[in-house]
C-alpha cells in the first residue's frame, strides 16, 4: 500500500510542469522589468534570461521574440493600471478620484521605466481591450470630478491622456538624474485642471493626434 507524502498527494507530472512554466514566466517578466529599467529597451534578452536564472531555450519557449516579451509586459502593466484605477473609482471620493488615479499612474510608470515608450506602441490600439477599458475608467473619473466641481468643465479626456503621455516622456528623460521630477510636473498639471473663471484659449487635441484608437473626447462638448 502506498501513502501520500505529508501535505497531500504529490502533484502529477503535468501539473508540476505547468507550475514550473508559470514560475519561469514570472521570473522572466520580473527580470525584464529590471533589465529594461537599467539598460533601456535595447537591452538584450540574454541578460534577461541570465538574471531570471533560466536558459535561452526556456526564454524562447515562453516568449519566441523580444516583441512577444514586451507585449507580455504591456499586458501586465495595463492590468495593474486597470486594477488600481478600478480601486480608486470604487473607494475615493468622486472629487478626488481622478487626481488619485493620475498619481497612481505616475508611480507605476516611475517604477517600470525603461521601455515605457514601447509599451505604449506595441499592441494595435484599436484591438487593445485593456487600453480601451483603462480610458473608459478614466472618463468615468473625469465626469465624476466635473460633476463634483473639482476640475474644469471644459477639460476633456484627451487632455488627461496627454498629461499621462507627457508624464511618461518626462519620467523616461529624467529618471536617472531627477527621479522625482515627474511629481512636481504632475502637481503643476493638476493645478491647471482645477476650475478657473477663464476658458481655455485653444481647442483640445484631435483624437487622430493622440492615435490611441480609443474615442478619447467625450460628447460633452
Amino acid at each position: 500500500m502506498t501513502t501520500s507524502p505529508p501535505g497531500g498527494p504529490a502533484p502529477t507530472g503535468s501539473k508540476a510542469l505547468r507550475r514550473d512554466a508559470a514560475q519561469n514566466r514570472e521570473r522572466l517578466l520580473r527580470a525584464a522589468w529590471e533589465v529594461f529599467g537599467e539598460l533601456g529597451p535595447d537591452a538584450g534578452v540574454e541578460e534577461i534570461a541570465r538574471r531570471a536564472g533560466v536558459g535561452m531555450g526556456t526564454l524562447y519557449r515562453r516568449f519566441p521574440t523580444k516583441d512577444a516579451l514586451i507585449t507580455a509586459l504591456n499586458d501586465e502593466f495595463l492590468d495593474h493600471l486597470i486594477d488600481s484605477t478600478r480601486q480608486v473609482l470604487a473607494e475615493e471620493p468622486p472629487g478626488q478620484a481622478l487626481e488619485a488615479a493620475l498619481w497612481n499612474m505616475g508611480r507605476a510608470m516611475a517604477a517600470h521605466c525603461g521601455c515605457l515608450s514601447r509599451l505604449w506602441q506595441m499592441a494595435p490600439p484599436a484591438a487593445d481591450t485593456r487600453r480601451t477599458e483603462l480610458w473608459a475608467l478614466a472618463d468615468a473619473l473625469l465626469k465624476q470630478a466635473q460633476q463634483a466641481g473639482t476640475v474644469r468643465a471644459d477639460l476633456t479626456l484627451t487632455d488627461v491622456y496627454l498629461c499621462v503621455l507627457s508624464m511618461r516622456g518626462l519620467i523616461e528623460d529624467t529618471v536617472g538624474r531627477a527621479p522625482d521630477a515627474w511629481r512636481r510636473y504632475l502637481s503643476v498639471h493638476l493645478a491647471g485642471f482645477r476650475p478657473a473663471d477663464q476658458p481655455l484659449p485653444y481647442r483640445p487635441a484631435d483624437d487622430s493626434l493622440v492615435a490611441t484608437g480609443v474615442p478619447l473626447r467625450s460628447a460633452r462638448r
